[in-house]
């Protein structure tokens, strides 16, 4: 299919899948791919809007709004374009741009994660436009979830709610799966939160310490007594909360000088039990009470990437569950598990759920998905939209 040919009726998912993960659009670049989403949702009559945004020390972002009726309920399909970098690429036995089929499998970057989702979910909104239903249905596209995440779902989510826009119910399409298309379904996720340690000394000769100030026994000292206590022993729905030290450095390439700085990254993730602010405080105490002990200095600073959040079993998820079944025959999991995504923003907005691809493969060379579980994927985000406005979810 050319640029300018039209998409022909029914879509099929795995095209469009195709066509997507042609355009190279590594987080911040396009590369033409929201084009080509649009090009298939405006013919249905779908109001496409480009969002465009932008902030100090960041790259602009193009992100795609587009929706079709403008009653409700109001469900949303949210999801990304942008894809991580490729890698190596001599580790890929095929173009990672290129969309080839093989063996019943589409390889690409992007292929899993996610760009067959969005056109499961395009095909599957064709198949309700073409039979008509009341309220609306929107799909709410970023090209910086891989990246930052500062210029795309939450302003897009800010910019909706600025003018009235609500969302009543929003489905992600993250690849959930783990060994079988429908076997998990994540409901919530933990948050994450960011410190970076810098404890400060004096450098100086191995052989007169007298004269220098090694920081190395203070930082290890405050490692040790973060790393070892026990969080939690987690919740119903989430699993204990824990902390990971991810770097350690000096930067020191002599072994004869004692470091003036030592630095360390720690990691935790979370669940309900705690908040990012109450972990952040819990940590100054830690290293403030080593600092009264042992002296000197520190510097600590932190980003929360997201708060834990869990949308509860209730009839939204009841409903993605009986579709999931109805495809496959599979009963999903409802889990917690895994890392952060863009579904951490829009829980402020809506009920949120994330469904999508086995992820086996996401973000690895040769990254690729099934022929047949991206038709059947479209087959299920059919039948939620058809439960959804054939009797409202709460």
């Amino acid at each position: 299919m050319n640029a300018l040919a039209q998409p022909a009726s029914p879509y099929d998912p795995l095209e469009i899948a195709k066509e997507l993960i042609r355009c190279p659009s590594v987080t911040p670049e396009d590369g033409g791919v929201l084009a080509v989403l649009e090009r298939y949702l405006a013919p249905l009559g779908f109001t496409c809007e480009r969002m465009r945004f932008s902030a100090e020390g960041t790259p602009d972002v193009d992100n795609l709004y587009a929706r079709y009726g403008s009653g409700s309920p109001h469900f949303c399909f949210a999801g990304h374009t942008d894809v991580v970098p490729v890698g190596d690429e001599a580790a890929w036995t095929t173009d990672p741009f290129a969309a080839q089929v093989k063996d019943g499998r589409l390889y690409g970057r992007g292929a899993a994660d996610m760009k067959s989702a969005v056109a499961s979910f395009a095909a599957a909104a064709e198949r309700l436009v073409r039979d008509g239903f009341q309220g609306s249905i929107s799909l709410l596209i970023t090209g910086d979830e891989e990246g930052p995440g500062v210029n795309g779902t939450v302003k897009m989510l800010e910019t909706l709610a600025a003018r009235g826009e609500t969302i009543d119910h929003c489905l992600v399409g993250e690849p959930t799966s783990v060994e079988k298309l429908g076997d998990m379904v994540k409901v919530g996720r933990r948050g994450s939160i960011n410190g970076w340690l810098t404890v400060h000394g004096t450098q100086g000769h191995v052989a007169y310490p007298h004269l220098a100030d090694n920081p190395l026994p203070r930082l290890l000292e405050m490692l040790r007594r973060l790393d070892t206590q026990v969080l939690d022993e987690g919740t119903d729905h989430f699993q204990p909360s824990n902390l990971e030290i991810t770097t350690i450095d000096v930067g020191n390439t002599a072994t004869n000088v004692i470091p003036g700085v030592a630095r360390a990254v720690i990691n935790i993730r979370f669940n309900d039990l705690h908040t990012g602010a109450g972990l952040d405080s819990w940590m100054r105490k830690v290293l403030d009470a080593v600092t009264e002990e042992m002296g000197g200095r520190y510097e600590f600073t932190t980003k929360i990437s997201g708060e834990a959040f869990m949308t509860k079993p209730g009839d939204f998820s009841a409903l993605i569950a009986r579709a999931i079944e109805k495809v496959t025959g599979i009963t999903p999991e409802l889990s917690t598990t895994g890392g952060t995504s863009d579904a951490r923003f829009i829980r402020a907005y809506a009920p949120v759920i994330e469904f999508g691809l086995p992820n086996a493969t996401m973000h690895k060379a040769d990254e690729n998905a099934g022929v047949d579980d991206i038709t059947r994927l479209a087959d299920i985000y059919e039948e939620i939209l058809r439960g959804y406005f054939a009797g409202r979810a709460s």
